[in-house]
């Protein structure tokens, strides 16, 4: 396959603006870019219902989320939502347009929660947050206009690796009960071994460099990488675990180790769909591309058809 023309286009676009590498930057100077990167999306914010900017308890003082409700007076059920951005760079701010469009699509509430970054917080605190939030709204649904008994965690890169770790915690302690995971091109694996992180190494805007950049600043040493709640493909048991979609990109360094976390998951007899997306690089869906239109509508089906069961 070849890349798809309006990824091309974008990195081609990228490439102009001849800025640093990101794992040359450090993390704020990372940031900031990041949000100028943002500022270029021809994306916009869709009108909901209701925003409402909240700070929860969590394990290591209160955690900001953002609670995005769609029109209705209905108990809606609930995305408890982590954004991406290598547990070092992102933000609420930056994922506001991506949650208005599932909140709308899906019409569920949106729980877009600001966990820890590193290295100011590493690992596990952004783990630890997103647990906190998940457990929050799980206890606290019915106060948000949110249905208890239809929870589901999602997330991009970064965010889908909290998605799967956190789904794996409640799991072992028996709360909350999820009913879905969206894992959009998540990272499962800090190994960063697999044939695609080779193939697209450099590039396709996600770089193995970043990869190992990002991994050094979240992880407080080597041996962390080995543990399940940093890489979910190293745990020992994927039985029990809530149904999934996997989304992945051809040309992104992520995509083997996201497709090989829904190959477990299917092993595990876990009800999950992969979908790979041909010609396209890491972050589609939040870029203004055809593609990222149809990944989004994969994933506000999928949630409509859990929520709706």
């Amino acid at each position: 396959m070849t890349i798809d023309p309006q990824a091309q286009a974008f990195l081609d676009q990228m490439a102009a603006l001849n800025t640093p590498a990101l794992n040359t930057l450090t993390p704020e100077e990372a940031r900031k870019a990041f949000d100028m990167l943002a500022e270029l999306s021809e994306l916009k914010p869709e009108p909901v219902a209701k925003t409402e900017d909240r700070l929860i308890p969590g394990p290591a003082g209160q955690i900001p989320v953002r609670v995005y409700t769609p029109q209705g007076s209905e108990s809606f059920p609930v995305l408890v939502f982590f954004h991406g951005g290598g547990f070092v760079i992102g933000s609420i701010e930056l994922y506001d347009e991506l949650c208005r469009a599932l909140a709308n699509g899906a019409r569920c509430i949106v729980v877009s929660v600001d966990y820890r970054l590193a290295p100011e917080h590493e690992f596990p605190a952004a783990v630890e947050d997103c647990y906190a939030a998940t457990q929050w709204v799980a206890e606290n649904a019915k106060a948000i206009g949110g249905n208890p008994a239809f929870i589901a965690v999602g997330g991009d890169s970064a965010g889908g690796n909290l998605s799967a770790v956190v789904a794996l915690m409640a799991r072992d302690k028996g709360s909350p009960a999820l009913v879905f995971q969206i894992l959009i091109y998540p990272a499962t694996d800090f190994a960063h071994d697999t044939l695609s992180s080779q193939e697209n190494a450099t590039g396709y805007f996600l770089t193995k460099d970043d990869m190992v950049w990002f991994r050094d600043l979240y992880l407080q040493s080597d041996t962390d990488r080995y543990s399940p709640s940093a890489s979910p493909m190293l745990a020992q048991n994927f039985n029990g675990l809530p149904p999934a979609l996997v989304i992945t990109a051809e040309f992104d360094p992520l995509r083997d180790e996201g497709e090989a976390y829904a190959a477990r998951l299917r092993e595990a007899g876990v009800d999950v769909v992969c979908t790979r997306y041909d010609g396209m690089i890491h972050g589609f869906l939040s870029l203004p591309f055809e593609q990222g239109k149809r990944g989004r509508q994969e994933v506000i089906a999928a949630l409509s058809s859990a929520f709706a069961k």
